[in-house]
């Protein structure tokens, strides 16, 4: 990260977010960055992800979602640039977006069926209210947790990194610095991974999500 633990926090950065973010969506509609980016990943999430028949499109949906998510979880890697996935709210756009969108159309399409979710089978008649009220609770916190579990996990990647940086540069030159640098790359190949992981959870949620609609 190139500035502070708090800039995550900070409104203004929401402008600049979707600045970066139309620049993206316009690469990814070429046709090369198709073919090298995207359709590698949905054939995957057409595996993977097994969604109802009536659900079929959200396939692209998804696909372009995991792609967008990689490339910001990559570029906060690199020294000097702000990861948009460090931001609480282009996170909290994206999840708020895709869980209402599935929610509403859900309800919308067959209500009974929608709110057939929130009391499991053969739960006893007395224990529906409780079901349902906690049911309801657990709904409507789903974009906050995908996008405090993705945020938090990306700007603590960041934070370890920019302290392990920060002891590098203070050590003089020696073997234990040596031993440090060595530390950092291993820890960088754990960021690449653990950034790959959270686009993986945070799309697999959401498929999850919209796997609901009736």
């Amino acid at each position: 990260m190139m500035a502070d633990l708090f800039t995550s926090l900070d409104g203004m950065m929401y402008n600049k977010s979707w600045m970066m973010m139309l620049i993206m969506i316009l690469f990814l509609w070429s046709n090369y960055s198709y073919k090298l980016m995207v359709f590698p990943f949905y054939s995957v999430i057409k595996k993977l992800w097994g969604l109802g028949p009536g659900l079929f499109n959200y396939h692209l949906l998804l696909t372009s979602l995991i792609v967008i998510l990689l490339v910001n979880n990559f570029l906060g890697l690199v020294p000097f640039v702000y990861g948009l996935t460090s931001s609480l709210w282009f996170n909290l756009s994206f999840a708020l977006m895709l869980w209402a969108t599935s929610l509403v159309s859900g309800i919308f399409f067959n209500t009974k069926a929608a709110l057939a979710h929130l009391v499991p089978s053969g739960t006893p008649l007395l224990l529906i209210p409780l079901l349902v009220l906690i049911e309801t609770i657990s709904n409507l916190i789903r974009p906050l947790t995908l996008t405090v579990r993705l945020m938090a996990n990306i700007s603590a990647g960041h934070i370890v990194m920019a302290l392990i940086s920060n002891l590098l540069s203070a050590l003089p030159v020696s073997a234990n610095q040596a031993v440090i640098l060595l530390i950092m790359v291993f820890y960088m190949l754990f960021e690449f991974f653990v950034s790959f992981i959270q686009a993986y959870i945070f799309t697999l949620l959401i498929s999850l999500y919209i796997n609901e609609h009736p």
